[in-house]
């Protein structure tokens, strides 16, 4: 049975506590994906400023564009709302919300923009990031957001066995790329952010621009691809061969191979985040690529793309039940091609992890 829609007013309710306990004022949210995590409201950004303003005291006003009200009322039919005109002054309206003391946290990506206008609006206050305080909320996925995280993972997984049936040697990497779109939309994408072919020599360049290159026998390609259902994000990696691979391909996954069974059996509820990249980079070093794994393990996955928890070396935060997260290594050898295997995971209630992703993880042979 699907989980129950979230409350966003329970949200908005946690993050009022958690600005009470930090001694901030408010919180100020332009579009994005803290906004919508505690709205339920998912605009894109313009010239014209949207702000959720969230007070210690647990008032939420959306400060909107008048223009743009309806649709904001829509989505987020239980938010306050204050609209401007044109010849508004939007700054001074958030502003004259802001009336408790204290400093203010900003969205992480609010546009310089509007954060240096804000700031002459309030010149008393301090300005801080909103992912002090968001990322501790958004990191621990409620029942809802495992199942969001399930489907589009389940949903990139079919993908992926609709693309190994299809003919790769003589074709273009976009060629490629097009179709794997079309089936991560059949398989239930509302949108396709990234359609990664790298084949060849470009496979050593983990984020390759997709282009025009001619896939050939004999080539390894990396398959990278995600996208969103439900504003939640899939992302996925999976490397094949073009006709039969040899030895030093076979090695090389291999190594990746067991590089990501390695950072599995350390992904466990108390485990530190930085201890599941040591364990992947320890199995690719001992196979003698550790020079060429040069990217953390994983990164955190919900509404964005990437998020807290980082695992990368140095991040002591320890997993809990409910954090979702990739577990990525990969072997890039500069010129001659690359290998990357990417699962989303989640530690689950009972501590331990649980892959999301369950593509097969071999070497696919393809033609």
């Amino acid at each position: 049975m699907p989980a129950d829609r979230p409350s966003f007013v329970a949200r908005r309710e946690r993050a009022s506590a958690a600005l009470r306990t930090r001694g901030l004022a408010a919180l100020l949210l332009a579009p994005g994906s803290d906004l919508a995590y505690l709205s339920g409201y998912r605009m894109f950004g313009s010239e014209r400023l949207t702000c959720l303003v969230l007070t210690a005291e647990g008032d939420a006003t959306l400060v909107v564009p008048v223009l743009e009200s309806p649709r904001a009322k829509a989505a987020a039919p239980d938010l306050a709302q204050r609209t401007w005109s044109e010849t508004d002054d939007p700054y001074a309206l958030v502003a004259s919300i802001v009336r408790g003391r204290g400093d203010v946290a900003v969205a992480d990506q609010m546009w310089a923009l509007f954060v240096l206008r804000l700031q002459r609006a309030l010149p008393d206050r301090s300005f801080g990031l909103a992912s002090t305080l968001t990322r501790e909320l958004r990191m621990r996925k409620d029942a809802y957001e495992r199942e969001a995280l399930r489907a589009v993972a389940e949903a990139a997984d079919q993908a992926y066995e609709k693309i190994r049936e299809r003919p790769f040697a003589g074709r273009r990497e976009r060629e490629i790329a097009s179709e794997l779109a079309g089936y991560l939309r059949e398989a239930g994408h509302d949108e396709v952010t990234f359609t990664i072919v790298a084949s060849g020599p470009n496979g050593a360049s983990p984020h390759h621009e997709t282009g025009d290159r001619r896939i050939a026998e004999g080539d390894t390609v990396v398959l990278d691809f995600g996208g969103t259902r439900e504003w939640y994000c899939s992302d996925i990696t999976r490397t094949v061969h073009v006709g039969r691979p040899d030895a030093e391909t076979l090695r090389v996954h291999d190594a990746v191979r067991r590089a990501q069974e390695a950072g599995y059996a350390a992904a466990r509820e108390g485990a530190s985040a930085q201890s599941v990249d040591v364990a992947s980079r320890k199995v690719i070093a001992d196979a003698g690529f550790g020079e060429y794994f040069i990217h953390r393990t994983g990164h955190g996955i919900g509404l964005d793309g990437h998020e807290h928890p980082y695992l990368v070396s140095g991040n002591e935060e320890r997993l809990e039940p409910g954090m979702a997260f990739s577990i990525e290594p990969g072997v890039y050898l500069p010129g001659r091609f690359g290998v990357r295997i990417e699962d989303i995971a989640i530690i689950g209630d009972d501590g331990a992890v649980v892959p999301l992703n369950r593509a097969d993880h071999a070497l696919a042979i393809v033609h």
